[in-house]
């Protein structure tokens, strides 16, 4: 598989990696098997794939717990992502970003991966009643510690962050400035995909001039792009996307135009729509690495494969003429 690195450290990754959130976390509960998602992750170890991107929160904690499961055999073929800085209550979830949190919750995070070391430590969101210096001068002293090897900033909220008649990423760039001055961020993390380009504006421009590798989050729209999914089939109740706008039956049918395409350039190359979108995100940049999520041995292999799809100029220039996605994503 191709090799692309994070951060001016020249971290090596492979060109796609695995999102394990989906293993224990966010989606349908019924669908997450402990043993298949294991397997999971080690199709994608197989298949090229290094980076494992997982978070304290989710499950909470289970997801790094199946992950050590597979490091324990496995640590030297996999590059270890984790986060920190959201604790999960019983209907909410809320910021801590205190320097002796993080420096509990690190310790935590090692002790469930079964591993000495976290190759990349992401804040996951910025706590509104510390500064972030603060919180990334906390992570920066795990560095020095040994305990952690790069720090990343996770931009995936940004949405909700957005200030009126101001761009999406322009709050989240101003916070990367402040903690650039406390201690380099190798990674930043947000959503991009073919539905959700906004990062394309001035998020990656700003990664991309600083050597900042870019972890592109929901690369497959929490997969509406796979083309596997049936408007108005509905979700389970616990599935984040039984809330979101763009998954109402009426919306879903509005947006098949955007799959369709996709299709019809995966078609061109013997692909399947999923890798087609994928190839799409990794077109964007050298420093870009689209972290899929999967529950399936299958489709890690699958998504894992997209590395060795190369769109020709036509096929980019069909996908960016697409129609924009409808409905809100707020």
């Amino acid at each position: 598989m191709e090799r692309r690195t994070i951060g001016a450290a020249a971290l090596e990754v492979g060109a796609v990696g695995l999102g394990c959130m989906p293993m224990s976390w966010a989606y349908s509960t019924s669908r997450q098997q402990g043993d298949e998602s294991v397997r999971a992750v080690c199709a994608a170890l197989d298949a090229g794939v290094s980076l494992l991107d997982t978070a304290d929160m989710y499950g909470p904690f289970t997801n790094e717990l199946l992950v050590g499961r597979v490091l324990k055999e496995r640590r030297a073929d996999a590059f270890v992502s984790t986060k920190v800085g959201l604790l999960v209550g019983e209907q909410h979830v809320v910021a801590n970003g205190r320097p002796a949190y993080v420096r509990r919750a690190c310790d935590a995070s090692l002790r469930r991966l079964q591993t000495d070391v976290i190759d990349l430590y992401q804040l996951h969101r910025e706590d509104p009643e510390v500064p972030v210096e603060e919180t990334w001068g906390a992570m920066a002293e795990l560095v020095a510690a040994g305990k952690v090897r790069s720090l990343g900033f996770c931009a995936v909220g940004a949405r909700a962050d957005r200030r009126a008649g101001g761009g999406m990423y322009d709050a989240t760039i101003r916070r990367l400035g402040r903690v650039q001055q406390v201690f380099p961020v190798s990674s930043v993390q947000a959503e991009l995909s073919v539905w959700s380009p906004e990062a394309l504006a001035s998020l990656l421009p700003w990664c991309e001039a600083r050597q900042v590798g870019f972890l592109a989050a929901m690369p497959l729209g929490h997969g509406f792009l796979t083309g596997t999914l049936t408007p108005g089939e509905g979700f389970e109740p616990d599935d984040i996307r039984a809330r979101h706008p763009r998954f109402t039956a009426e919306m879903m049918a509005a947006n098949q135009p955007v799959v369709a395409g996709l299709r019809r350039v995966a078609g061109r190359h013997g692909a399947t729509p999923a890798q087609a979108a994928l190839a799409w995100v990794l077109a964007q940049g050298a420093h870009v690495v689209p972290v899929p999520g999967a529950k399936r041995a299958r489709w890690s292999a699958e998504n894992a494969a997209a590395a060795g799809l190369r769109l020709a100029p036509a096929d980019l220039a069909e996908i960016a003429a697409l129609p924009p996605a409808q409905g809100s994503w707020e």
